[in-house]
């Protein structure tokens, strides 16, 4: 489980609904909340609530462009780092924004240096457009222009060199089925294209909105089975991870729910253990406090709206991530 699926709550509010919704694990969100990026306190947290981190996500979005720095070949490094010391075998990163030249440039040298002197291997998530839809009506409205035309519309790529991580031939990625609906991509024929180098799936869901949903898997129109399938009949060994947005949930038992049905939709479809038969309830009914929460990935339907306002403040090329 991503801890980004908790967002508002924090942290160890993750490992505590990992632990006791039964999650083999979770995917360290490293962003602003500084318990996420202090490796002493995330092995305290795996301690206590006897919940490995079996990957880590390199900071890597936009809000969270100043956490361990500006320099993003130095965070990709540290994210690495990192994930030797807590025995995750992952890091999940994100391709270039077009106006980090440099690291650009040399992003795929870097991936591949660091994954031949690490066990650690890093895989490069697809990602999304900033489409022209997002800037127009509801949401929802969105959705229904998408089915009518067939496909996305106009957009506009922040990555180098795309948002399609199988442009740049790297050894492993990370297919996340949120992301595909967004881009308007077809799941099954980019999960094909990775082929076996596909080695870290995030299990969500979408309806093809102009932002990022991460729906529930099974709740959008992605083809989150037939992924599983495919993956299960290629032998896959790596790793599924649910990564959802639960920020609607008005109650931790509303939102422990979410989890719930994320992760029996994953054991079903990629045939692993049997599922608990009531979910936990994560803590009380009432929402703690949380000052410094992890973030999510659906953070990005906002940040691809801020894109050039992020670039002009930087005032650097190579810069901030």
């Amino acid at each position: 489980m991503s801890t980004a699926s908790v967002y508002p709550q924090n942290t160890e509010a993750a490992f505590r609904y990992a632990a006791e919704l039964g999650y083999d694990g979770v995917e360290l969100m490293v962003w602003a909340e500084s318990v996420s990026q202090n490796l002493d306190a995330v092995k305290a947290l795996v301690r206590k609530y006897g919940v490995p981190v079996q990957a880590v996500h390199a900071p890597c979005l936009l809000i969270s462009q100043r956490v361990w720095g500006a320099d993003p070949v130095a965070k990709l490094e540290r994210s690495v780092r990192m994930a030797e010391s807590l025995g995750a075998g992952n890091v999940v990163v994100h391709p270039p924004f077009r106006w980090q030249r440099k690291y650009a440039e040399g992003f795929r040298d870097q991936v591949a240096e660091l994954e031949s002197s690490s066990h650690v291997i890093v895989a490069v998530e697809n990602m999304f457009p900033m489409r022209a839809d997002s800037f127009f009506g509801r949401r929802d409205a969105a959705v229904e222009r998408l089915k009518r035309r067939g496909g996305p519309g106009l957009g506009l790529s922040a990555f180098s060199p795309s948002y399609d991580p199988t442009d740049s031939d790297h050894d492993h990625y990370t297919l996340d089925l949120s992301h595909t609906a967004t881009a308007g991509m077809d799941a099954m024929a980019l999960a094909a294209r990775m082929g076996s180098r596909l080695t870290h799936l995030h299990l969500a869901d979408g309806r093809g909105a102009a932002y990022d949903e991460h729906l529930i898997p099974g709740q959008g129109t992605q083809p989150c089975v037939e992924v599983c399938e495919y993956l299960v009949k290629r032998g896959f060994d790596g790793q599924a991870v649910v990564e959802i947005n639960t920020q609607n949930a008005k109650t931790t038992t509303e939102r422990a729910s979410m989890l719930h049905q994320a992760l029996m939709f994953a054991r079903v479809h990629l045939n692993r253990r049997t599922i608990p038969e009531q979910p936990a309830a994560g803590g009380s009914d009432s929402e703690p406090p949380s000052s410094e929460p992890p973030a999510s990935e659906t953070t990005q339907q906002v940040e691809s709206q801020q894109v050039e306002s992020q670039r002009a403040d930087s005032g650097d090329d190579d810069g901030n991530s």
